[in-house]
């Protein structure tokens, strides 16, 4: 694996786990980063060319404009796309990352030849349960000048390991089975945001209310996914605190050529949670449709 910077404007990070195949680009979630396919970069690039990036105000890529919102970030992706990989990739996208990658679809259906959805964001059915901590912290997200005081304030109470582990307990059934490699990993992260990334704060709060807006938006979202040309696998674990299971069957009600993967036992992250389980899940679904190689390495 290399880390690698691409000139879009601004430094954008990516990591390069190489691999021979179709090109294939993961996209994090709100508040992660590449680092978030350590556990199954390795894996994937058994079938394909694989690179994570670090989309605008996260990981190490700063912002490189006023927005990070979802729509900035999918044309962030796209130049990302044209420049790095020069030809369709298969998109794998973790929650915020699934709804910029379903975006992205929709936008430039040629720079997309398959879509993985891990968990995406996406508007929740009528009569779904919430829960309610997740809701409470969301809404504090959203009230200007107290989610940045907020998020401020539980920094400095919780420090880099604590945010780490409060970010864990919500996102996975079992927090435990994140290796003790991965979770350093988000641990100095976390540390650099604190002392060497003032735009942290900012970028997440911009980011997250625009991904709230795109769900509130359930007419429009679901034209979009209606447009998708791309064959798509959802993969969900079953006890989802964030975007609950039920989302993505009303999802694949829409679209009933894709396919939807159930994890039971895990939650939000399968990725980082079981990450030997997410890489089978997507080996089998990607060997079950052979794709070309590509022409053109990342640069």
């Amino acid at each position: 694996m290399e880390t690698r910077i691409v000139d879009l404007g601004a430094p954008v990070h990516f990591l390069d786990f190489g691999g021979d195949g179709p090109p294939m680009v993961l996209v994090h979630g709100l508040g992660g980063s590449a680092i978030n396919w350590l556990g199954v970069g390795p894996g994937l690039a058994r079938r394909a060319r694989v690179v994570a990036i670090d989309l605008a105000g996260f990981g190490h890529t700063p912002p490189l404009g006023p927005s990070t919102g979802v729509e900035a970030q999918q044309r962030l992706l796209d130049r990302f796309l044209a420049t790095v990989i020069g030809g369709p990739a298969i998109l794998v996208g973790n929650s915020m990352g699934g709804l910029i990658a379903l975006m992205q679809a929709a936008a430039a259906p040629g720079r997309v030849s398959r879509l993985v959805l891990a968990a995406p964001a996406q508007p929740a059915p009528l009569g779904g349960r919430v829960d309610l901590e997740v809701l409470a912290a969301f809404a504090a997200y959203s009230i200007p000048g107290f989610g940045a005081w907020y998020l401020r304030r539980r920094a400095a109470r919780l420090g880099a390991e604590g945010q780490v582990r409060e970010m864990l307990r919500i996102c996975c059934v079992d927090a435990s089975r994140v290796s003790a490699d991965l979770r350093g990993a988000h641990v100095s992260l976390a540390a650099e945001r604190l002392t060497r990334m003032p735009w942290a704060t900012s970028a997440f709060l911009d980011a997250g209310r625009s991904t709230l807006a795109a769900m509130r938006r359930k007419g429009r979202f679901y034209d979009m996914v209606g447009a998708i040309a791309a064959p798509a696998l959802i993969v969900h674990g079953a006890g989802d605190r964030l975007v609950p299971l039920p989302s993505s069957r009303e999802l694949i009600r829409k679209r009933p050529d894709w396919t939807l993967d159930v994890l039971d036992g895990l939650g939000h992250v399968p990725q980082m949670e079981d990450p030997d389980r997410f890489t089978h899940v997507v080996e089998r679904w990607l060997d079950a449709f052979p794709l070309a190689s590509s022409a053109r390495a990342p640069v």
